[in-house]
């Protein structure tokens, strides 16, 4: 048995989880978040303990290091020595070209991740970071990047490949490179042992405060929602989601925006937040319930967005299986479920609101017996598919 630690650094948070490999056993996992902040909160459990602690965090060396102190605690902790393991796995938003498949990270994967910057500037700066302080804690361990741009290195040209000129493409490559892989990865793996077929059609809708869908058919990615950069496609919780190119040359060129301000508009002040004031989902639909317009009209577009693809899609493979909702806007979201399956009959999806409405963390199908397409609710476990890719290299 390995243990093996998984980290997913955000840009003020930090998700871990330590995995006995191959019995895929957690040990313990948790989350610091408020990294950078006075009011800094960790979360901690295990199968004996668990606590929820508010301190101030400086940053993520010393969040790692907080982590480390339960996981070799005296009483409570699940290791001895940090040499119990013997492998990190690191969530990395974007590897470009320069990625398609898991790697051992040296030298030249940090810079590498660090030249991606401006292509994931939420993202890769702070995965970077996370990297970076777990070499520091933990020198003798493996380790090892997994790109959530890998499992969309299937998706055909004629759908990776932008309308501009070839040489944008062949020397620079600008292309789709898709995001979320991971969760698409795992969760249609679990959807397609559940239908039990060879051959599959399955889109797989990734909700949280980032969006995603992928049309997965017989196991590989084909078309993705996101891009070359993780703005596009869906309405985010503070990102815009498609839009018209024409309306960012308006902004420069009419409205003096600088691009770093057209960047910054679309990156971290659109989406859901530009449309209501709340970033959190949660807050929209209690507002909406309470009558507030802007959420309900915001809760519609969403769902319209998702729909448009799901529709989309079905045409690119011709045909469809399951659609199959997860991530924490997904999986929880009754809401957002409901608007999104209703008058979806003629693609074959009749939603169960009474399965829909029951909140459960298994695996669920919420559709009526008589709908031809399933309709899926199957939690992602990214931490466990990066702890299945980077125990091959210890």
């Amino acid at each position: 048995m390995k243990n093996i630690l998984i980290i997913n650094s955000g840009s003020s948070s930090l998700k871990f989880q330590l995995i006995e490999m191959p019995s895929e056993k957690v040990l313990a996992s948790g989350l610091v978040e408020r990294i950078g902040q006075a009011s800094g909160k960790i979360h901690y459990k295990s199968e004996a303990f668990s606590t929820s602690e508010e301190m101030e965090i400086k940053d993520h060396s010393v969040a790692l290091k907080e982590v480390t102190k339960h996981l070799m605690h005296n009483d409570h902790g699940v290791i001895h020595d940090p040499a119990d393991i013997p492998a990190i796995g690191h969530r990395v938003v974007h590897g470009g070209a320069s990625f398609s498949d898991t790697v051992v990270i040296d030298e030249k994967v940090k810079q590498k991740i660090e030249q991606l910057f401006s292509l994931a500037p939420l993202h890769n700066p702070p995965n970077l970071k996370g990297i970076q302080v777990a070499e520091e804690i933990f020198p003798h361990a493996t380790q090892v990047a997994v790109f959530d741009t890998a499992f969309h290195q299937t998706i055909p040209t004629c759908a990776s490949k932008y309308a501009i000129p070839n040489e944008l493409f062949e020397k620079k490559k600008i292309q789709m490179y898709g995001f979320h892989g991971t969760s698409h990865k795992y969760v249609s793996e679990k959807a397609n042992e559940y239908l039990q077929k060879d051959h599959s059609k399955i889109i797989t809708v990734h909700l949280g405060n980032g969006c995603s869908m992928t049309a997965v058919k017989d196991g590989k990615s084909i078309d993705h929602t996101l891009g070359f950069g993780p703005v596009n496609g869906l309405i985010m919780g503070t990102r815009s989601g498609d839009i018209d190119q024409s309306v960012i040359f308006y902004l420069i060129e009419q409205l003096g925006y600088t691009a770093k301000e057209v960047s910054d508009l679309l990156h971290h002040k659109s989406g859901m937040l530009g449309l209501t004031g709340y970033s959190d989902l949660r807050d929209i639909e209690d507002q909406a319930e309470k009558g507030n317009k802007e959420c309900q009209l915001a809760l519609e577009m969403n769902a319209y967005r998702i729909k448009k693809y799901i529709g989309a899609y079905a045409a690119a493979m011709n045909g469809l299986d399951a659609v199959v909702f997860t991530a924490g806007i997904g999986e929880n979201s009754d809401v957002i479920r409901k608007l999104v399956c209703t008058d979806m009959d003629y693609l074959g999806l009749s939603l169960d609101e009474e399965k829909n409405s029951v909140r459960s963390k298994e695996m669920r199908n919420i559709g009526k017996e008589e709908s031809k397409v399933k309709i899926l609710v199957i939690p992602t476990n990214e931490e466990l598919e990066i702890a299945k890719q980077t125990i091959s290299f210890v």
